[in-house]
């Protein structure tokens, strides 16, 4: 059995912890760093003070020295970090999971760039379940092109910085995309007033921010006399984690390139 060694962004964060419960847990991958950014409080502590298993690994922001003894990191941080941490991969030849949202056009373009030396899976969300759940939209979408309506409701615990989440956004380019439309120009981001008419062509978004929430989402069909709603739901962090793995371990024969977890689940 080939073992993957992989380090993990975030380390202290929610999903930081549930990825490092995870990797420690598999038998055919190693948890060779955990990283956080400098000023930390838990740099220098042993992984196991977030797990509650004894680990050895201690948590470092010298990312450059550590990275060269990985074969993928996997990162659900900021924009900004993850470009940081992208450029020491390109240079170290380390491949990439990237679970981060909230990209601009420009940053893409430089995940695409880097994409040229360094194999990396990008993705709005690593749950195997959502991603099935954009196989099925794109079916819906080209079924049911005219007579409906189509509205996006997605909801998030109170921490989340962005929104709509990048899971809804993507959810709206693959309906977009099954119509013919550029979401630029049809995507409505909440309404407020006196708006008018609904225009037939538009995909609404609507965003929910409370509690504790992983995180909620609904595509909404709305006919004359019916109504189609795709949901997916998810309880634990655990859905991503596990989404996360399967996508490191998709890399292991790759070399380059830039991929998404469609790919991942040969669902093209």
């Amino acid at each position: 059995m080939t073992t993957l060694n992989i380090a993990i962004t975030g380390s202290s964060g929610r999903m930081g912890k549930t990825l490092l419960r995870a990797v420690t847990q598999a038998l055919d991958l190693h948890l060779s760093a955990a990283l956080e950014q400098t000023g930390n409080s838990y740099l220098t502590r042993d992984v196991g003070e977030l797990i509650g298993t004894p680990c050895g690994i201690a948590i470092t922001d010298n990312f450059p020295t550590v990275l060269p003894g990985c074969d993928v990191l996997i990162d659900f941080t900021r924009p900004a970090g993850t470009l940081e941490y992208l450029s020491i991969c390109r240079t170290k030849g380390v491949k990439m999971v990237i679970g981060t949202t909230g990209f601009s056009a420009e940053q893409k373009s430089t995940l695409k760039a880097a994409s040229k030396d360094i194999a990396i899976v990008l993705a709005p969300n690593m749950s195997v379940g959502v991603n099935v759940t954009f196989k099925l939209l794109d079916m819906a979408a080209r079924s049911l092109s005219e007579g409906y309506d189509i509205e996006i409701i997605e909801a998030h615990h109170r921490h989340k910085v962005d929104a709509p989440s990048g899971t809804a956004l993507h959810m709206g380019e693959v309906v977009a995309q099954a119509l013919g439309r550029d979401l630029s120009e049809v995507a409505v981001y909440g309404r407020e007033g006196v708006t008018g008419e609904r225009v037939p062509s538009t995909i609404g978004f609507s965003t929910v921010r409370g509690g504790d929430i992983v995180g909620d989402h609904t595509v909404m069909f709305a006919g004359t006399g019916e109504r189609i709603e795709i949901s997916h739901k998810a309880n634990s962090r655990a859905a991503f984690s596990e989404g996360s793995l399967r996508a490191a371990r998709f890399l292991a024969d790759k070399q380059c390139g830039l991929f998404d977890m469609q790919d991942v689940l040969g669902l093209r």
